[in-house]
């Protein structure tokens, strides 16, 4: 088991370990009490994981009730929202209760913003199921749904209580959504961390995965640390994201969010180099570390409509927009490129 503490506008644990779940209740109560909890999850989750946690937190004396919905992206919306805050309304959680976020990044990023609105604040904890929610969206209190225009677009800056990683839920995750996490390993490796990137970067990972998991935990946690509300070193952890939303919108949501950030590192990469932005060309030994991970590595979306949907992207600022560009394998550094510019980015995909 690992625990790292995580020192933001609120300071929490992230705890990683096997058979974590059964603990969950005792841990709430000796952080929050014995108040009453919501559950959410989804229609996935629910049949692997929710009796587990539920019985861990009646055990320990939480009167706890269940929300569940439909699974996919297309549910991380201001409906099923506000569905949610009407259910902690219509179950009169008060400000002494707590929501339990039981899944991947959609439960996750909704349930930290829904309990950032409801009554102004109730506290909640996380407990990933995926891989990418346990090294990435489950900690630093980012939250936020979808809107028409784009990814994440409505949200808040909220932390957790706790962050539980139980590392037996990943062994129920399918190999593509296993390999969605491992896009985000990836990208920690090329950003801050050179000898993580050579580790994962051949595919062998499962053996060590608790490991790699607090790698990452710990590298975010840092720049957290040094900037929550990203508005500096916080958005080097963007790297591939600028088009990687721009294809998740394309694809209607039918490439998955670590799909699109793989193929969005790659184009990164590719022109960072082409246009004399990077010291190193690190697009090959990305492409490698994709494929040895199940990933993909391109995509057939027009350059223009890549670059058109990067226009509405929250990093935007003006005429501008902040892009991450590798310097060298383990290195990036943020750079202020002309809107324009995205074009010819999404031209050398």
């Amino acid at each position: 088991m690992k625990i790292i503490n995580v020192n933001a506008s609120k300071e929490y644990d992230v705890i990683i370990g096997e058979g974590l779940l059964s603990s969950l209740g005792e841990r709430c109560v000796s952080l929050l009490g014995k108040g009453r909890a919501v559950i959410v999850t989804d229609s996935n989750v629910k049949e692997y994981w929710l009796d587990e946690a539920k019985k861990s937190l009646q055990l320990a004396g939480i009167q706890t009730s269940v929300f569940v919905f439909p699974a996919g992206e297309e549910s991380k919306s201001k409906e099923t929202l506000f569905e949610l805050i009407e259910f902690m309304a219509e179950n009169r959680l008060t400000r002494s209760d707590f929501a339990v976020a039981l899944g991947g990044g959609v439960t996750g990023d909704m349930v930290g913003l829904a309990s950032s609105l409801y009554l102004r604040g109730i506290e909640f904890v996380q407990v990933p199921t995926t891989l990418l929610a346990a090294v990435d969206s489950s900690v630093g209190g980012k939250t936020a749904v979808n809107l028409k225009a784009g990814k994440n677009l409505m949200g808040a800056f909220y932390q957790p209580a706790l962050v539980l990683c139980d590392t037996r839920t990943l062994g129920t995750l399918p190999e593509n959504i296993f390999a969605d996490g491992m896009a985000e390993v990836i990208k920690y490796g090329v950003i801050f961390d050179k000898d993580l990137f050579d580790k994962v970067s051949g595919g062998d990972v499962k053996s060590d995965i608790e490991s790699i998991i607090a790698r990452c935990v710990e590298l975010k946690r840092d720049v957290v640390a040094k900037d929550e509300f990203d508005k500096g070193d916080r958005q080097l952890l963007n790297f591939g994201h600028t088009m990687a939303h721009s294809i998740e919108k394309l694809s209607n949501f039918e490439i998955s969010h670590g799909s699109a950030v793989a193929i969005g590192m790659v184009i990164a990469a590719k022109a960072s180099y082409a246009l004399g932005w990077s010291e190193e060309d690190c697009t090959q030994a990305i492409i490698d570390a994709n494929k040895n991970n199940n990933l993909p590595v391109e995509c057939s979306f027009a350059p223009t409509d890549l670059a058109d949907i990067a226009l509405s992207d929250k990093k935007r600022s003006g005429g501008t927009i902040n892009f991450v560009v590798p310097k060298v394998m383990g290195e990036c550094v943020l750079k202020k490129v002309p809107v324009d510019v995205l074009y010819e980015i999404a031209e050398l995909k």
